[in-house]
């Protein structure tokens, strides 16, 4: 494994798939932070945007596109909510579960922070050549969307 760039003092930590991964999303989250120049969390971007492609998602159904836990999304959604850029409304087919819309405001908000996540994915990818992008891309896709497969 090449020696990984890191600010941490630590071999141990230097070669941590862990460790560089949190280190990679606090890098993302600065970033868009940065770039972004509002309180819209990377998160929150996220569900904005989940949202956005599929108008009226339930709860389960944004946890499911973007894989943020339960109660994370129920917190994240009351937030957007609270803005004002997102709706929710009972449903007629189930009376228990909400479906979430966007906003004017919300359409507002995705479309003005748009230009603040590219500019984060240029950044972050240019650390690496034109050759090793496609390759960590498609890397992340797959451990981003690998099935939990622990074993008990």
């Amino acid at each position: 494994m090449p020696q990984a760039r890191t600010t941490a003092s630590s071999p141990l930590l230097a070669s941590s798939v862990l460790h560089l991964l949190h280190r990679a999303g606090q890098r993302a989250d600065g970033l868009f932070a940065r770039h972004a120049g509002t309180t819209l969390t990377p998160r929150q971007f996220v569900i904005l945007q989940a949202v956005a492609e599929a108008n009226g998602l339930s709860q389960t159904g944004i946890m499911a596109a973007t894989g943020i836990d339960r109660s994370s999304t129920a917190d994240l959604v009351r937030r957007l909510v609270t803005h004002g850029w997102l709706k929710r409304r009972r449903t007629k087919r189930d009376a228990r579960l909400y479906a979430v819309r966007l906003t004017p405001e919300g359409r507002r908000v995705l479309a003005l922070s748009m230009p603040a996540a590219r500019a984060t994915e240029v950044a972050l990818l240019s650390s690496l050549s034109n050759a090793q992008r496609p390759a960590f891309l498609e890397a992340l896709a797959v451990i981003a969307t690998e099935q939990n497969q622990e074993t008990p």
